[in-house]
Parts: structure tokens; sequence; C-alpha cells
């Protein structure tokens, strides 16, 4: 979990970002709220999404599925526009078999927005980048 280098869309500033931390990350540099995209495992989970200090959009995926990948470019661009309020946590289910178990995953791509541990929001399949914001939106109102 040693992070990884997200550049800062204010300044350029390239950053380490931890898969998992207790605040929110934010440029060394402007100080401004940065996307926070992680991979988690049946190990990491916890860590990862489950005690994020924000909320957590959490993708169950699989490398074989083509809608996963079509998915993938819409989710990160919805974590670069929420930066700072909203983390996203990609699962490989083929790689995390308890965690597809533990979430009844039937389909990929599965979308869950999470916080506190608590599951708000659930859907399935691919959707463009507008949709999976209203998504967020709608699931987030009530704890914002």
């Amino acid at each position: 979990m040693s992070g990884e280098i997200v550049a800062c869309s204010h300044c350029g500033r390239r950053n380490r970002v931890p898969a998992a931390s207790p605040g929110v990350p934010r440029c060394g540099n402007c100080h401004q709220p940065l996307p926070w995209i992680a991979d988690a495992t049946d190990t990491t989970f916890a860590a990862v999404a489950e005690q994020s200090a924000i909320p957590v959009v959490v993708d169950l995926w699989a490398a074989w599925c083509g809608p996963c990948r079509m998915v993938t470019p819409a989710l990160e661009q919805v974590a670069r526009e929420l930066a700072g309020t909203l983390k996203l946590v990609k699962v490989d289910v083929d790689a995390a078999p308890a965690l597809s178990r533990r979430f009844d995953v039937k389909a990929v791509p599965t979308l869950l927005i999470m916080h506190d541990g608590r599951v708000l929001a659930r859907t399935s399949g691919a959707a463009p980048a507008p949709a999976l914001r209203q998504w967020a939106d709608t699931a987030l109102a009530g704890i914002r």
C-alpha cells in the first residue's frame, strides 16, 4: 500500500497518494484535494475502503469484462470531479473472492457507495460519467 503518484490538477505537482490514510489527500504544494483512487483486495479492503474518512465508490470489476474497462474512465472522471469528498476503490473480483461473495456480486461491474462501512447504494453495469455522478450525488445527499 505504498500509494500512487497523482498530478495535482491545480498546480501540476506530483504527489504520492496512499491507498489508506486517516485523512484526505491534498497536494503538498497548493493544498488542494487530490483524486483518491486505490486498489483493494480481500486483505486490504477494511483499511482502504471501510475505514476511509470520506465516502467510497467501490468498483467490483474483472479484467476479462468489457463493460468494466468501459466504465473505468467514467469512474475516474467522477473521482477527479469529487476529489476530497469521494474515494474510488477498485476491487478485482477474481483476485478477491471473499469480497465478491460478501457483496453477492452476480454481474460485473457492480458499483457500491459506502460510508462508515455501510453500503448506501448499489448498481450494476456500465454508465457514462454524468449518470455515475448523478447516482453518487443522490446517494451522498443525506450525508453531505
